[in-house]
């Protein structure tokens, strides 16, 4: 197995040579014309002495800059699963469409009802950026009145979810509309070559930027999120509610089981993301701490 890997870094990296358990390739991001990338395959780790890029897991650098024929042959070797296939046997989820009192906030005009769902989004941190980017409305009257609404897009542009929740603290906080579960919120927006950070909501998401909300679910090996995930090989900062001990050991369990570079975000100091201002989570998201399957499985026989 060892021989196949190398076969396949070669076939896109080039060229290299033995320094101690270390195997040195041109790096394809910076280019330098010394042969800095060092590549450790036993570690499962790689790193450019002129550059610094680098990951803890090889899949990332394959996944980056292999060909199409080099991933295949990776992900055999590696013994990943091919989700893509699934996804096209997979039934589309029922289209469904914004509450038809569904009234934009971008705009600059306020009536008494807009301005209290103003209010309240300022009350959260929400500024008129946020606003623009996510979209958020709010339904003077009908099945949503008294709520803000905060719409997500596929990747294709269409709703197929939203987030409705009263700003006035007098009734049920969600109403949320009857929909496909299985959905990744605002993957329209999301960029699977950056960071993604797991939060519990969506107000929790506006706050981390770039960020997968679980809506009161978990993350599921059969999850469109989690395939979404492990095909693109992304970095995975963990934030969920301080409460959410069970949940997050599971996601944690089963993101190291496929080689996911998992990173634990503290917030326990918190109630959750969502009030932290972004500058808080931006410094608490400096400091996580990667969680290998070592460290992780000596936290669990200490506990």
């Amino acid at each position: 197995m060892f021989g196949r890997k190398v076969k396949i870094l070669e076939d896109f990296l080039g060229s290299y040579y033995n320094s101690k358990d270390e195997l040195l390739f041109h790096c394809p991001k910076c280019g330098h014309h010394k042969k800095k990338l060092s590549v450790n395959i036993d570690k499962d780790v790689f790193k450019c002495w002129v550059c610094d890029y680098n990951g803890r897991s090889i899949t990332n650098l394959v996944f980056a800059y292999g060909r199409p024929e080099s991933r295949e042959q990776w992900k055999k070797e590696c013994g990943i699963v091919d989700f893509a296939e699934e996804e096209d046997k997979e039934p589309q989820p029922e289209p469904i469409s914004l509450p038809s009192e569904f009234l934009s906030l971008t705009g600059r005009k306020s009536t008494p009802l807009s301005l209290s769902a103003r209010t309240y989004l300022r009350s959260r941190g929400i500024t008129y950026d946020d606003v623009l980017w996510w979209k958020i409305g709010y339904c003077p009257d009908g099945e949503y009145a008294g709520r803000v609404i905060i719409p997500s897009f596929d990747l294709e542009g269409a709703v197929n979810f939203f987030i409705a929740r009263n700003y006035k603290d007098n009734f049920q906080k969600y109403k949320n509309p009857k929909a496909a579960k299985d959905i990744i919120f605002n993957e329209l927006y999301l960029d699977w070559n950056k960071d993604i950070v797991l939060v519990e909501g969506v107000f929790d998401a506006i706050v981390a930027g770039n960020a997968i909300p679980l809506l009161g679910s978990t993350l599921r090996e059969d999850s469109h999120a989690f395939q979404k995930i492990v095909q693109n090989c992304s970095k995975v900062f963990v934030a969920l509610d301080a409460d959410a001990k069970l949940k997050e050991d599971k996601i944690t369990r089963l993101l190291l089981s496929y080689g996911v570079e998992v990173y634990k975000i503290d917030t326990s100091e918190y109630e959750d993301v969502g009030v932290m201002t972004k500058n808080t989570f931006s410094e608490l998201k400096k400091k996580a701490s990667l969680v290998s399957v070592d460290n992780y499985l000596l936290e669990k026989l200490r506990l």
